[in-house]
C-alpha cells in the first residue's frame, strides 16, 4: 500500500543485510515513524507494546526476530530461547505461535554456520505467503462486496461496518477485513466504511481512518455502541472483522467488542463475515469459547487516552477518578453460530469444522 505516494509494507529488512524496519504504529496517526530493530529483544518489545499489531503481522515480526537472534549467535540455546520469549510476548494472536514453531523447526536440525542465512530466507517466505494470502482474501471478499451491490434495491454505496484495526497495517501488506474493501473499492464498486473507534487502544480511529483515509475510500468513524442502531436503522449491508485465532469449530476470537457486534447483526438479519489468512486458524483448538486464552493488558490503557492538543503536541490525559480500578480483557469470542462465513486465500467457507475442512482437506489428516 502507498503513504503520501510511497509503497511501503508493515515490515522489511534494512538495508544492511540483517536489522529489520518497522512502522510504529504507537505514533499513528499523528505521526508516521519508522524504527529500526536491532536485536531479538527488540522485537520482543515490538510485539509486546504493539509498535506492530495484527495476527499476522505479528506472526512475521516473530519469524524476524528469530533472524535477529541467529545473528546474534546462531546457537542451540539461543534458538530455544528466543523462540520462547518471542512466543509468550502476546498469548491470544496463533500466528506468532505458528510462525516461530516453522522457524524453529525448520532450523533446529542445521548446523549453526548455516541458521542465519536460513532464517532470513525462512522469514521472507512467510512474509511474501501473508502477502499473497491476503491479496486474495481481497479478491475473495470483493465479490461477496459485489453480490451484496447487485442486491441492494436502494441507491447509495455499500455500508460495511468493521472493528479494530484488519487492514495492511495489521498484516505486511493488503489487509484482511480491509484487504476486500480496497479491492471493491478499486473495482469500482462505491464502498462506505463504518469505523469503530475500537476502544481501548482506538485501533478504528487512529489506524483503520488513517489507512482508509490514504487509499481514498469513503468512511465515518463512529463510538463502538453505535453499531447496533445503525443496523436496526437499515444503515449497514454487511460487517466484516478480521481475527486474532479462529478455532478448528469455526468459533473467531477478535479484539474486544466482536461479539457485541456479531450479535446485533445476528439480531438484524445482517451478514457477519470474517476474514483470515491460513496461519490463523489453530487447529488444536475445538471450542473457541472455552480454549482461547485472553489476553488481559493494563488498566492504564482503558484510565488513559493520548492524543494530539490544540498546540499539534501529543499528550495523555487521565480518563477516570484517580485510583480507578479497570478491567481491560483484550478480546472477545465470537462463537461461529453468529459468523456467517469465513473469508481466506482459498474462498469463502460457512464457519465451522466441516466449512474449514472443505477449504482445507490435507487437515483432515493432520496435514499442515
Amino acid at each position: 500500500m502507498k503513504v503520501d505516494g510511497v509503497p511501503y509494507r508493515t515490515i522489511w529488512p534494512a538495508d544492511d543485510g540483517w536489522s529489520v524496519e518497522i512502522i510504529d504504529q504507537t505514533q499513528l496517526p499523528h505521526e508516521f515513524v519508522v524504527v529500526q530493530l536491532r536485536g531479538w529483544q527488540d522485537a520482543v518489545r515490538a510485539i509486546r507494546d504493539m509498535l506492530v499489531r495484527g495476527a499476522p503481522l505479528i506472526g512475521v515480526t516473530g519469524a524476524y526476530g528469530i533472524c535477529l537472534a541467529m545473528h546474534e549467535d546462531p546457537s542451540d540455546e539461543m534458538l530455544e530461547k528466543a523462540a520462547a520469549q518471542l512466543r509468550s510476548a502476546r498469548p491470544t494472536a496463533v500466528n506468532l505461535a505458528w510462525a516461530i514453531d516453522h522457524m524453529a523447526t525448520e532450523l533446529a536440525p542445521l548446523d549453526a554456520p548455516a541458521r542465519e542465512t536460513a532464517a532470513y530466507k525462512l522469514a521472507a517466505e512467510v512474509a511474501e505467503d501473508d502477502v499473497e494470502s491476503c491479496r486474495l482474501i481481497g479478491v475473495n471478499g470483493a465479490e461477496l462486496i459485489r453480490e451484496a451491490a447487485n442486491r441492494k434495491s436502494t441507491p447509495g454505496p455499500i455500508n460495511i461496518l468493521t472493528h479494530c484495526n484488519a487492514g495492511w497495517l495489521a498484516t505486511v501488506d493488503h489487509g484482511t477485513a480491509l484487504s476486500p474493501i480496497y479491492a471493491a473499492h478499486d473495482a469500482g464498486i462505491p464502498v462506505h466504511v463504518w469505523v469503530d473507534e475500537t476502544r481501548p487502544r482506538n485501533q478504528g480511529a487512529s489506524l483503520t481512518a488513517w489507512e482508509l483515509g490514504r487509499h481514498g475510500v469513503p468512511h465515518t468513524l463512529i463510538a463502538d455502541n453505535t453499531g447496533g442502531h445503525l443496523m436496526q436503522n437499515g444503515m449497514v449491508d454487511l460487517c466484516i472483522t478480521g481475527t486474532d485465532r479462529t478455532a478448528a469449530n469455526g468459533d473467531v476470537c477478535n479484539k474486544i467488542g466482536t461479539y457485541l457486534k456479531a450479535l446485533a447483526a445476528s439480531d438484524n438479519n445482517i451478514p457477519f463475515y470474517v476474514a483470515l489468512p491460513h496461519s490463523t486458524i489453530d487447529w488444536t483448538v475445538d471450542d473457541g469459547v472455552a480454549d482461547i486464552p485472553i489476553e488481559q493488558r493494563g488498566a492504564e490503557e482503558v484510565t488513559e487516552i493520548a492524543g494530539r492538543l490544540s498546540d499539534g503536541s501529543v499528550a495523555t490525559v487521565s480518563l477516570a477518578p484517580e485510583g480507578t480500578r479497570a478491567a481491560n480483557y483484550a478480546f472477545d469470542v465470537t462463537p461461529a453460530r453468529l459468523v456467517t462465513g469465513l473469508v481466506t486465500e482459498r474462498g469463502v467457507c460457512p464457519a465451522s469444522s466441516q466449512g474449514l475442512l472443505t477449504l482445507y482437506p490435507e487437515r483432515a489428516s493432520g496435514g499442515e
